[in-house]
């Protein structure tokens, strides 16, 4: 099988290029596809992907995409498990959320097309997503046995040792990987990428995840939460707070675990809390060009970071 196998009749031919652009988690592969004189997006299931999950996932896929929260589907090849869509031309919405002259509109829009993922219809077979179970696995299989600073380690049993609030609301279908990196704003709509992990959830979570990536304070999450709910709401809820505990601790022991994956070395006794940068400074090594993700060390630092977030929230 070729790449250009997966698309259909019309799109192949000697004046299409295909460029691979990214490579999934799972061991997808993703490509610009210029052809006909439009671009596309193509993503191809790595072989070690679940077929009845990329089923699945597809499912909630078509969902949001007719909802106008994703990109348009142009063309599924179910054999290959490959799925091409309309490419998006992305503004940035990095750049409309930190604009002070639209902040606050970006804010709004955010909350409210969080409230419309959790307004799609329930999938049948869609599976319930216990980010506090996953960081359990995480914690006690991807990361047994490397050395981790002892800050982090306790970052991760403070959440793990926490009793959660009672659940107030109904679990909705939630997208559950909101970091910024699968948003993209067209001018107009925030549009929504990768929903392999979609699933029943706590409706607080995509929320938290966005605060915690964000680096919202409690008044930015609590007009984000407004917003999301369409009123004014008076102070945080117990349960959201928690969640953005769990997410920090969460993505942070990931990013450590893929940090592993490159071959880091681990903890070297240097690494101490207050030596560790905060997300913040993170974020501004990573502009610089000091850190760099999909390096060891970017994933490393930026896992840490992240834990040292989760213990000041």
């Amino acid at each position: 099988m070729t790449v250009e196998d997966c698309l259909p009749a019309d799109l192949r031919g000697p004046t299409s290029t295909i460029t691979r652009i990214a490579a999934g988690m799972s061991g997808a592969g993703v490509y610009r596809v210029e052809a006909a004189g439009q671009s596309f997006v193509l993503k191809i299931a790595g072989e070690a992907e679940n077929d009845a999950d990329w089923r699945r996932a597809l499912h909630i896929q078509r969902l949001a995409a007719d909802a106008g929260l994703a990109p348009r589907i142009v063309h599924v090849d179910e054999a290959r498990r490959a799925v091409l869509t309309a490419f998006v031309a992305d503004r940035s919405f990095m750049a409309f959320y930190r604009d002070p002259r639209t902040h606050e509109a970006a804010l709004t829009q955010l909350g409210r097309t969080v409230r419309r993922i959790h307004a799609l219809p329930l999938p049948a077979d869609a599976h319930t997503r216990d980010p506090l179970e996953v960081l359990t696995q995480v914690r006690n299989g991807f990361l047994a046995g490397f050395a981790l600073p002892d800050f982090a380690r306790d970052a991760v049993q403070r959440v793990l040792a926490e009793e959660p609030p009672a659940r107030e609301r109904a679990l909705v279908l939630g997208h559950n990987d909101l970091n910024p990196t699968n948003l993209i704003y067209d001018g107009e709509a925030i549009l929504i990428l990768d929903w392999a992990t979609a699933g029943l959830m706590d409706p607080f979570y995509d929320l938290a995840v966005l605060c915690v990536f964000l680096r919202m304070d409690e008044g930015t999450c609590l007009r984000l939460l407004s917003a999301y709910e369409g009123t004014r709401l008076a102070g945080l809820p117990p349960r959201f707070s928690y969640h953005r505990r769990l997410a920090a601790a969460l993505a942070g022991s990931f990013q450590l675990y893929l940090a592993r994956q490159m071959k880091h070395a681990g903890a070297t006794g240097a690494e101490t809390l207050d030596s560790t940068p905060s997300l913040g400074e993170f974020y501004q090594r990573m502009m610089a060009g000091t850190l760099k993700l999909g390096t060891a060390d970017g994933q490393w630092w930026f896992g840490l970071a992240l834990l040292k977030e989760s213990l000041a929230l």
